[in-house]
């Protein structure tokens, strides 16, 4: 078996192997020009498995070791610098750091990968995020064209009169041309937007966990499909603290003793996934009572931002048991009741009732 660590970086790689039946240790590096790459892993016999750390450039290398079929295993890349004690850091000694965590099984820091079905939904919904952030741009500009000009429509700018009531506002030359040019790239974006917020509901139509999730009041195609592929496992976590320090909805901590100092959310996690929760709050706390009265509550409590954000990580979490437990959103609330009364029922232990189709005894 080979045991290979490599150092991956845009435009080349330097690689540490070890073959476990000879003891054999070499040192190579490889540059990402032609078929370098896909020839050096091609020619390695027998079972292979490579460690690299996470880094934005991985794609290709990991379909192409997924192509040649070897286990490529991805580690964390902080924890993996934290194993090494020694000051001096070079490529060589990277990759011989891999090689020596991957050697001992039970030290190397595993990451959850994402499927290449996930990663491709993933980029769908990016895909789709990235157009209406450029249309909001649009839309912040022309309404300021419109505000400047003294026609005060608001929302209703967008719509057909609207916009026909922008386009009919007398102009000078150049700020008339800037009009005409926003509007049209403003319908352009309106009809690649549409069509993505297709694909987004035919995939979530069609997916069985993203269904259940649109269940809940609220939430909508796209942000219960992002929920499923950007979590992917839900039993990867055992705790909802564990979910909510993952999409990055907890506070920073710098405590020492008896004081506990807490300041802003670490945001380490997803942020598309953190700003479609904070969305589709506001529309949930109109739908959902209980919801609702914990949003006022903290709104009094805490003020609004930071209500916004209990409430997306009270949101997030229910989310998380809809897909751990394979319930809907009438299920949850039965739970829920039942909890509330103090009363046991079949499926509901103390910590996980998990999935409903197998729910088979009383916890009494």
């Amino acid at each position: 078996m080979k045991i290979v660590g490599c150092d991956l970086h845009a435009r080349q790689q330097s690689i540490a192997m070890v073959d476990t039946e000879t003891g054999e240790l070499s040192e190579k590096r490889l540059m990402h020009e032609g078929n370098a790459v896909r020839d050096f892993y091609a020619s390695l016999e027998g079972p292979v498995v490579v460690g690299i750390e996470a880094t934005g450039a991985m794609q290709w290398f990991l379909e192409l070791l997924e192509e040649l079929g070897i286990e490529c295993r991805v580690g964390h890349p902080a924890k993996i610098r934290a194993a090494e004690t020694r000051k001096q850091k070079h490529d060589r000694r990277d990759a011989e750091v891999i090689l020596d965590l991957l050697v001992r099984k039970d030290r190397f820091p595993d990451i959850w990968m994402p499927s290449t079905e996930q990663r491709d939904l993933r980029t769908l919904l990016r895909d789709r995020h990235q157009w209406v952030k450029m249309r909001a741009r649009l839309q912040h500009t022309l309404q300021a064209i419109a505000l400047n000009h003294a026609l005060r429509e608001g929302r209703a700018l967008w719509t057909a009169a609207g916009r026909r009531a922008l386009q009919d506002l007398a102009l000078p030359p150049y700020s008339a041309q800037r009009r005409g040019e926003l509007l049209s790239l403003y319908t352009q974006l309106e009809k690649r937007i549409q069509q993505l917020d297709k694909q987004v509901e035919t995939e979530a139509r069609q997916r069985p966990r993203a269904r259940r999730l649109l269940t809940h009041p609220g939430v909508g195609p796209v942000t219960a499909l992002a929920t499923e592929v950007f979590l992917g496992d839900p039993t990867r976590f055992a705790t909802a603290n564990q979910v909510a320090s993952y999409i990055g909805m907890i506070p920073c901590e710098h405590s020492s003793g008896k004081k506990q100092r807490l300041g802003k959310l670490t945001k380490e996690g997803n942020s598309l996934l953190r700003y479609l929760w904070v969305e589709a709050t506001l529309h949930a706390v109109i739908k959902d009572a209980d919801l609702k009265r914990f949003y006022r509550r903290k709104l009094i409590q805490k003020g609004m931002g930071k209500a916004r954000v209990a409430a997306a990580r009270k949101l997030g979490i229910r989310l998380w048991i809809m897909l751990r437990d394979e319930i809907d959103y009438e299920e949850f609330c039965r739970r829920g009741k039942l909890r509330q009364k103090g009363e046991a029922h079949a499926g509901m232990p103390d910590f996980n009732s998990g999935p409903a189709r197998a729910v088979t005894g009383s916890t009494e």
